[in-house]
């Protein structure tokens, strides 16, 4: 019995390990948005050079601005966040009380003075400090999911990177204003509202720099000690 319920401890604490890293996955909610335009049929051959499905449009505007164009957002993330606070107190009381006086004379009790003295003290020191910093950069390229009825482009997107043993994702979703663009139909992360950009991997690299469950239980706030 014993063993058995050993056995059985270890067994929630992997299920709990397991629930509290959940790896990345395949969500179509990333997935590429296709135009709302019906698709065009295959006009018929008919010995022209000139085809209007072909034709290069050379005044119109490069930039996406409808569902399904695709956009180029430029991560620029850089944050850094520091915080720091102390804290000092100190509380001293003394009283004395003299002992009253009957006939001339203090009042003793079991031959000694009836005087009363108190004193307390009390201390506290607290420190706290607390730093951040994380920087990220590259590019990832978008679609246009919706066109918000103010005309700002709600965009979304996911880059899957294999090399050797291991996955990386990158994923990003906000809102961009068409006038934020770029003339290179690129616009940078900061300019994003609402933005979601996630950096994740998985695989032999992730593994390694992970820690056990057993590790991470240990450490989590379940240990009461």
């Amino acid at each position: 019995m014993p063993m058995l319920r050993f056995a059985l401890l270890l067994m929630s604490f992997a299920l709990l390990a397991g629930c509290a890293m959940p790896m990345p996955r395949d969500d179509t909610a990333w997935a590429a948005t296709a135009p709302l335009e019906p698709p065009v049929a295959a006009a018929q051959a008919d010995g022209a050079i000139y085809h209007e499905a072909q034709s290069m449009e050379l005044f119109a505007d490069p930039r996406a601005h409808r569902v399904g164009d695709i956009l180029t957002i430029s991560l620029v993330e850089s944050t850094q966040a520091s915080k720091k606070s102390a804290t000092s107190t100190s509380k001293k009381d003394k009283t004395n009380i003299t002992a009253p006086t009957l006939l001339g004379r203090a009042l003793t009790l079991d031959g000694r003075n009836a005087d009363i003295s108190t004193q307390s003290g009390n201390n506290f020191d607290g420190n706290g400090s607390s730093s951040q910093s994380n920087q990220l950069t590259g590019q990832i390229t978008v679609t246009v999911a919706q066109r918000l009825s103010n005309g700002n482009l709600l965009v979304r997107g996911e880059k899957w990177l294999t090399i050797n043993q291991g996955q990386e994702l990158v994923r990003v979703s906000g809102i961009v204003r068409p006038q934020d663009i770029g003339q290179d139909n690129i616009v940078p992360s900061t300019r994003v509202a609402d933005a979601r950009i996630g950096y994740t991997g998985r695989g032999t690299l992730a593994d390694a720099n992970t820690r056990g469950w057993l590790s991470r239980f240990f450490n989590s706030k379940w240990m009461p000690y």
